[in-house]
């Protein structure tokens, strides 16, 4: 029977966190028919294995009894009587990233419902059930509620990772009708990064006047990872994406997400440049001035993002050593993207 909703999952290089999400995704209280694509970012044999070995496991599962069978309608038997949901496997082999992934899963998929999630993430059992009863007709999008359990008190970078929370249709919990995906044209594939393509889909399909509705009741837990060091400086390179985001929803940009130059940056690397002229020319008082408003100005950036998050000696001294670096590379990363998109972006 053809599935009603069809689940797209990019992956790249994750198994064990994959095989928790799909479990999750298996294990649905979900009674229409559904299927599940992985859409992996690269081939890889460790991936196709556990996508077969889940396979075998669904094959070997007891069949639902004839007498349970024959109490249903007749559309919900025919879906109980088949395997658990079918699991598709997808290898990308010329464009990358989530959004090349997620658009190879949804125009392969056969569901008229497309429901997204992310392979490190773990969709509570009425996921679905929730997201497909609040898809009603007029509606052309939901996005659930996304959880972050963080440890108390957390990293920088956990507590960041819990603005989720409080995001509109990303792509760790967001359905859309296929048709809508199609209107759209499907995520920007320019965003080759996990950042900002799922709020371009959002902000184009609010462009064109489509309804687009919340379903808090289907609801995906994003666990946090282990604390990793300076993670925060690689996250500096999302910057570039922002300045495309901007080019594309320039209104929608200002008013949705409230973001504005970060002058708090531009203070600090503008003062280490002047402490470095004024250092090259032998003016000493001047150097020392730029010096000491750069510190000032670092310090206060490293004291505000510890504030409510964990003391240990070594998230103290990464947030000391990040939060000198932060400014200028997320500077570099942010006039790159407006010299690469050809936007003013600040």
């Amino acid at each position: 029977m053809k599935p009603v909703v069809s689940v797209v999952i990019p992956t790249y290089r994750r198994p064990e966190m994959l095989e928790c999400c799909l479990r999750a995704i298996i294990e649905q209280d979900f009674d229409a028919p559904y299927e599940i694509i992985v859409a992996d970012d690269e081939p890889s044999d460790v991936t196709l294995e556990l996508i077969t070995r889940l396979r075998a496991e669904q094959a070997a599962a007891p069949p639902v009894p004839l007498a349970a069978i024959a109490g249903m309608g007749a559309a919900i038997a025919a879906a109980a009587a088949e395997p658990v949901p079918a699991l598709r496997y997808i290898a990308m082999r010329d464009a990358h990233g989530p959004a090349a992934a997620r658009n190879a899963g949804w125009r392969a998929a056969r569901g008229r419902i497309v429901a997204f999630t992310d392979d490190d993430c773990r969709p509570m059992p009425g996921w679905l059930r929730a997201g497909v009863a609040a898809l009603h007709d007029g509606i052309a999008g939901v996005d659930g509620r996304v959880i972050v359990p963080v440890p108390s008190p957390p990293t920088d970078a956990q507590r960041t990772l819990t603005g989720l929370e409080r995001s509109r249709f990303v792509t760790a919990n967001c359905l859309y009708r296929k048709a809508a995906l199609l209107e759209a044209g499907g995520f920007d594939e320019r965003f080759a990064a996990p950042w900002r393509e799922d709020s371009d889909l959002y902000f184009t399909l609010i462009e064109r006047g489509r309804r687009l509705e919340r379903a808090p009741a289907a609801i995906v837990v994003h666990p946090v990872r282990p604390p990793e060091r300076f993670v925060s400086l690689r996250e500096q390179k999302k910057s570039m994406y922002n300045a495309l985001l901007y080019k594309k929803h320039r209104p929608l940009y200002r008013s949705r997400l409230q973001s504005r130059p970060p002058l708090r940056y531009y203070a600090a690397l503008g003062a280490l440049l002047v402490a470095s002229a004024s250092l090259a020319k032998g003016r000493r008082r001047a150097s020392v001035a730029g010096l000491a408003a750069w510190a000032g100005i670092t310090l206060e950036f490293a004291a505000e993002r510890l504030r409510g998050t964990s003391r240990r000696p070594s998230h103290v001294a990464d947030m000391l050593v990040t939060s000198a670096l932060i400014p200028p590379l997320s500077i570099w990363w942010r006039l790159r993207g407006a010299w690469k998109y050809r936007v003013l972006f600040l």
